[in-house]
């Protein structure tokens, strides 16, 4: 009975979606049929959940995925517990899709640009993706956009929030990756639901990215077993190996850009820098659980718009660390601080945690960072 009301509030938030979707003037077939899509797909996904007390209880569930559901579970405790995340319904229950990802995102850039197209949306306003649960769909929107002169990339997603509106599930999508990539998604997808700015994906990305790096190190050090820890040190070391790569490579690239060459040499230059860039990354000694979905588009076919959805993750990430460290790893203090900074228009915003970046001494910049790829991630 109690799964059948949620199912009837979520048929009547789906038609007030669809409602406002009209009533805000979308123009054109092609507009509602993405809402239509987006609705469709999460009531699809809420609709095969199940209550994982349930699976545990059940003696026909596989032990393989008892097993993991347990983990999932615990880490969920975790995460409210220890992390001061949201206590509620989110992964509390689990649906499997029979698919590998539960959206495809599709990632634009002009072809001599860094500076990831714009799609505005409900709820959650502007964001620089647009995401499909059918994987042609996005492949479709990606070609037309390649049409228009754009780079594109398509990249699939294991995880999304919807920032509390709904009882998010665990999803065969992420736990099918392993306890490191579980711990990962629901403490990133957690720290959505605790502050979220409509409009500014790096603010809320590399946010939730710093809460997962913390809460990652928080839980390894209580519960992660000594391989556990070892295959997140090397996944550190090479994600920071290869962000070091980039850097350069995006000032090299903006320059070329804005530069005065003609188009013919501007595109062969483009193109040399991406080689360059693919023979860095090749250098790079693999990871154990690696980002395998980066390291496929750098290795086939890099291009702005893969390196601008990079920047979404990362760019304020940095502000973000330090000022965690300014709070002592005290997360109730800089969960207040960020939503401080989250009250403020976007470029006072963005200001207010640079400032403090650009001042630090290089050594508190280099302590305060949590994904170094060293040191003694369990300290007090």
């Amino acid at each position: 009975m109690r799964w059948r009301r949620r199912a009837a509030r979520l048929r009547r938030a789906a038609a007030l979606l669809l409602a406002a979707g009209v009533a805000t003037g979308l123009t054109g077939c092609s507009q509602i049929g993405y809402y239509g899509q987006a609705v469709g797909g999460h009531l699809e996904l809420m609709r095969v959940r199940v209550p994982i007390d349930e699976l545990l209880r059940a003696p026909a569930t596989d032990p393989d995925l008892r097993h993991r559901l347990a983990e999932a579970q615990a880490i969920r405790d975790f995460a409210s517990r220890e992390l001061g995340l949201p206590d509620n319904g989110s992964y509390r229950s689990y649906a499997d899709l029979d698919r590998p990802y539960v959206v495809w995102n599709v990632f634009a850039a002009p072809e001599l640009s860094l500076q990831a197209k714009d799609w505005c949306l409900l709820v959650v306003g502007c964001v620089n993706y647009r995401g499909y649960y059918d994987r042609r769909a996005a492949e479709q929107l990606a070609a037309e956009l390649r049409e228009q002169g754009y780079d594109t990339y398509v990249g699939g997603v294991p995880a999304y929030s919807t920032l509390g509106h709904f009882d998010d599930p665990v999803l065969n999508t992420f736990l099918r990756l392993g306890t490191l990539a579980v711990a990962r998604t629901v403490f990133h997808e957690l720290a959505h639901q605790l502050v979220f700015v409509p409009g500014d994906t790096p603010f809320n990305e590399s946010f939730a990215t710093a809460v997962e790096h913390e809460g990652l190190r928080r839980w390894l050090c209580a519960h992660g077993s000594s391989e556990l820890r070892a295959a997140d040190a090397a996944q550190r070391q090479r994600r920071a190996a290869f962000k070091a790569l980039l850097p350069s490579y995006r000032e090299r690239f903006a320059a070329l850009y804005a530069s005065e060459l003609p188009l013919a040499e501007k595109r062969a230059a483009k193109a040399a820098l991406f080689a360059g860039l693919r023979n860095g990354h090749a250098g790079l000694q693999p990871a154990r659980g690696g980002r395998a979905g980066d390291d496929r588009q750098v290795d086939e076919a890099p291009n702005n718009a893969w390196l601008a959805s990079l920047a979404l993750y990362s760019e304020l990430l940095p502000a973000f660390e330090l000022l965690l460290a300014r709070q002592d790893h005290d997360l109730p203090r800089f969960y207040r601080e960020v939503a401080s900074l989250a009250a403020l228009p976007t470029r006072d915003r963005h200001a207010a945690l640079r400032s403090p970046l650009s001042a630090a001494k290089d050594g508190e910049r280099r302590d305060a960072a949590v994904d170094n790829g060293g040191g003694d991630t369990c300290r007090q």
